[in-house]
């Protein structure tokens, strides 16, 4: 009775820690991915991010290191074809990686959650870490992002922050995590109707939302 107690506590926790686990390589990709919707597999991507500075070293030992860096675009690489659904299509493939912007109609395209590879990739605990340390990962991640998008260091709190993704003071974190996907698509420069300082003041406010 113990074990089963201990198994269906340490899933909840795995649940709610994936749950909150954005991983701020979506953006950065997205960019790429709008200058250069076609032609990229995962490891010329990489590359590119590697030479943009969003990849730090992951792992001392080589071929963990390629690992890690393979799952963590993967696993951006779905989370932001969900995002993107159904407005726009991204199609995810080790060796093709194509952005098709905008409805297609009478296609077949759509999202298989029954897809085990996307199961895989979705699923932190696959990324062989603890969870303190995918957060510190991320959170490197996120302090070279910020710096790629730029804005000012301002007073920014929580109750600020909530304002600005008009939420209540309990909203809940994957409340939070919804509508930050929802309006950083909405404002991201690269939209049409985007706004490069709404979207940096909005980056300032999900950093601290999800510290």
């Amino acid at each position: 009775m113990s074990d089963n107690l201990d198994s269906s506590s340490h899933q909840n926790i795995s649940c709610q820690f994936q749950a909150q686990m954005e991983n701020p390589l979506l953006w950065p990709i997205m960019e790429v991915l709008k200058q250069k919707p076609t032609g990229w597999k995962v490891h010329t991507l990489a590359t590119h991010l590697n030479e943009l500075g969003f990849i730090p070293a992951l792992d001392p030992v080589p071929e963990k290191e390629l690992f890690k860096k393979n799952f963590l675009i993967m696993n951006a690489l779905y989370q932001l074809q969900e995002t993107l659904y159904p407005d726009n299509w991204l199609q995810v493939q080790a060796m093709e990686i194509e952005l098709m912007c905008g409805r297609y109609h009478g296609s077949t395209h759509a999202i298989d959650h029954q897809d085990p590879l996307r199961e895989y990739y979705i699923d932190w605990l696959n990324y062989e870490a603890e969870e303190g340390e995918v957060k510190r990962l991320l959170n490197e991640f996120w302090t070279r992002y910020k710096k790629f998008v730029g804005g000012s260091e301002t007073d920014m709190d929580r109750n600020r922050a909530l304002s600005l993704f008009e939420l209540p003071l309990d909203a809940s974190p994957e409340e939070i995590r919804k509508q930050w996907r929802r309006l950083a698509l909405r404002w991201h420069p690269d939209r049409d109707e985007g706004n490069t300082a709404q979207f940096q003041t909005l980056c300032e406010a999900w950093h601290v939302l999800r510290s």
